[in-house]
């Protein structure tokens, strides 16, 4: 593919020993100014008096604004992952293309063109809005086979934009009509199933993909930092290959719980991302040529802290559910025989929510096991119930459950942080790092 030519919204006139050599960016997807509060008194230490600051309070530098290229002011993902990739704006639903559908180069793209090394790491499949509009052009986000392919088809140099991909997606990559992964390892891509397997990765270039679409969410999953994991093995393989890189890492899922209005699901989510945070803070203490810029695509759910007029969150008690609403209501389902008695049943919801539940409640959730609905509609009853019993015992609000447009924070951290302090655009964080990466181009030098 012939890279196109891309002009940042603004000149820096960036001095050169000021620059990094290699760029980290992150996005939690979804994640808006009241989830970084959240976990701020979600990870609050009791034993202290001090509510003390998270990575997020630590490494924040400023905030941007979201909004697509159409009179709605909510972005959707694709059309923010756009901004954030290629410094443009575009409708709801595109994959790093304009109105016409014409291709707008994106910022992994050029880097491919100028011999770094490329790496994507996101806990949903590899070919979802946020990675796909890094390495592909699609007029619609939903085309998930047609961007998959594209990961082969859409070339640098007779390259893949990618040398590594860290996500889910089997669903997309293995079909009958194409087998990607295959392609892939004719390529010489190292490819593993499975999360466990990270450690057989020995050089790039390395694919893989470890379910089917999204992986499980952290709160429940085998490994509930896969997030942490994945980065940590990605900055591993990158180092060892000693040339400058630009590494995206996507904490997908944060969004998808805000979807669901599920605030225990969005705190284990967040957790991920903050240990992912501080890995890559220690890593540029070590490495202090890199710089880590990390945001948001968006904010979900209308989160609030507080609701009912109640002067009051405790999200402290969140650490007490063991179990995901919906785990929880699945694991109801397949037993019901501890409806009999009410201390059966007050023991099985000890076992995942260890604060106390009201006779009211609980008799909510036995009403619904025994009212004999189908059990897909009885799942989503009882997952609801639940949802809505943690809202009001930790004062969780929720407005919508699709995005909003609120500004989103911005953190920085390295080589290179003074370019984004203060307010921001989305698509002026992208055209700062275009300029990083070829700054004398850019300033026509």
């Amino acid at each position: 593919m012939q890279v196109l030519a891309q002009n940042p919204q603004s000149s820096l006139a960036m001095a050169t020993d000021q620059l990094p050599k290699n760029i980290i960016y992150l996005i939690g997807d979804g994640m808006g100014p009241a989830y970084t509060s959240a976990y701020r008194y979600y990870a609050d230490n009791p034993e202290t008096k001090t509510v003390e600051k998270t990575i997020f309070d630590r490494l924040l530098v400023g905030s941007s604004s979201t909004y697509p290229d159409d009179d709605t002011y909510v972005t959707d993902s694709a059309a923010s992952a756009t901004a954030l990739a290629t410094s443009s704006k575009t409708y709801n639903g595109a994959i790093s293309v304009d109105h016409q559908h014409t291709p707008i180069t994106t910022l992994f793209e050029i880097a491919k063109a100028q011999g770094k090394t490329t790496a994507v790491v996101v806990t949903s499949q590899i070919n979802h809005a946020t990675p796909a509009s890094f390495l592909a052009h699609n007029e619609s986000r939903r085309n998930y086979d047609e961007i998959a392919d594209s990961y082969l088809d859409n070339l640098i140099n007779d390259q893949p934009i990618a040398d590594l991909m860290l996500g889910g997606g089997t669903k997309y990559f293995v079909r009958e009509d194409r087998d990607l992964t295959q392609e892939f390892t004719q390529l010489g891509y190292q490819y593993i199933d499975k999360l466990d397997e990270l450690n057989t990765i020995k050089s790039l270039p390395a694919l893989g993909l470890f379910a089917p679409k999204g992986l499980a969410y952290a709160l429940g999953s085998d490994d509930p930092l896969r997030l942490t994991s994945m980065t940590r093995k990605s900055l591993d393989l990158l180092s060892a290959k000693k040339s400058p890189f630009v590494l995206m890492v996507e904490a997908s899922q944060i969004d998808w719980c805000g979807h669901k209005n599920d605030i225990v699901c969005a705190m284990g989510e967040m957790h991920d991302f903050a240990n992912t945070l501080e890995l890559v803070k220690a890593y540029i203490d070590a490495n202090p040529d890199t710089l880590l810029i990390a945001t948001a695509d968006h904010s979900t759910g209308g989160l609030t802290l507080g609701r009912s007029g109640k002067y009051q969150w405790k999200g402290r008690l969140l650490q007490q559910v063991t179990t995901l609403p919906k785990g929880i209501a699945h694991l109801l389902m397949a037993d019901t025989s501890v409806l009999e008695k009410s201390e059966s049943f007050s023991t099985f919801l000890a076992q995942h929510i260890q604060f106390e539940i009201d006779a009211r409640e609980m008799n909510s959730l036995r009403l619904i096991l025994k009212d004999g609905t189908k059990q897909a509609k009885a799942l989503k009853a009882i997952e609801k119930e639940l949802k809505i019993f943690i809202d009001k015992a930790t004062y969780t609000g929720w407005t919508t459950g699709g995005h909003t447009a609120i500004d989103v924070p911005i953190f920085a951290y390295g080589r290179g942080q003074q370019y984004f302090n203060g307010h921001m655009d989305n698509t002026e964080i992208a055209a700062k790092l275009i300029e990083i990466m070829d700054p004398q181009d850019v300033n026509g030098k």
